[in-house]
C-alpha cells in the first residue's frame, strides 16, 4: 500500500521534517481517510511496544482490554473491535465499532530509528485529535527508552489520562 507522504525524501535537507507529519485527508464515498507519518529515533521494537501492546496503548491512547495479539484477535479501544492486520514489528491494524480502522505500518529508518505510516479510516469528518495523541505517543516512546526494557511504555497510562482520551472522541 502506498502512503500519500511517500514522495518526500526523508534525507532531503530542503524539506525539514518533524516527528509528526500530517498528510492529506482523502474521501472514499462516505469514508474519510487520514494519513500521518511519524518519525522516531528509537528502533522498531520500542515503537512496536507502544502501538501493539496493551501497556503501550494505555500510555498514550486508551486502555486496550481485551487485547489478543493476533490476526482476528479481540481488541477493546474505547469500543469492541478486532485486530484486522497483524505482522509482528511491522503492521498493527485495529478496527473498532463506531471508531473505524487505524493502521500502524512500521519501517526501520536510517540509521536506527523508525518511521510509522499511520492511516485512520472512519465515517466521521472530524479529526479526533490525532496530532495531540501522537505527541503523547512520542513522549511515551521516549519515556520507554529512558527506562529501558525494565519498565513499561511511558507513565502516562493513568485513569485520568484514559478519561482525557475518551473525552476527545477517539478513534
Amino acid at each position: 500500500m502506498t502512503h500519500p507522504l511517500d514522495p518526500l525524501d526523508p534525507l532531503d535537507p530542503a524539506h525539514p521534517i518533524g516527528p509528526i507529519e500530517k498528510g492529506p485527508v482523502e474521501t472514499r464515498g462516505d469514508t474519510y481517510v487520514r494519513h500521518y507519518r511519524l518519525r522516531f529515533p528509537q528502533p522498531v521494537d520500542k515503537v512496536w511496544a507502544a502501538v501493539a501492546t496493551p501497556e503501550g496503548l494505555r500510555a498514550w491512547l486508551a486502555v486496550a482490554e481485551p487485547f489478543e495479539p493476533r490476526l482476528g484477535g479481540a481488541v477493546g479501544l474505547l469500543g469492541r473491535g478486532r485486530i484486522t492486520a497483524w505482522d509482528v514489528e511491522r503492521v498493527a491494524e485495529y478496527t473498532v465499532e463506531g471508531r473505524g480502522r487505524v493502521r500502524f505500518h512500521l519501517e526501520p529508518a536510517h540509521p536506527t530509528g523508525t518511521t510509522v505510516r499511520f492511516t485512520h479510516e472512519s465515517d466521521d469528518a472530524t479529526d479526533p485529535g490525532w496530532h495531540a495523541r501522537f505527541e503523547r505517543l512520542v513522549r511515551a516512546v521516549g519515556d520507554q527508552s529512558a527506562v529501558g526494557d525494565q519498565g513499561t511504555v511511558g507513565d502516562q497510562g493513568t485513569v485520568g489520562d484514559q478519561d482525557t482520551v475518551e473525552d476527545q472522541s477517539t478513534p
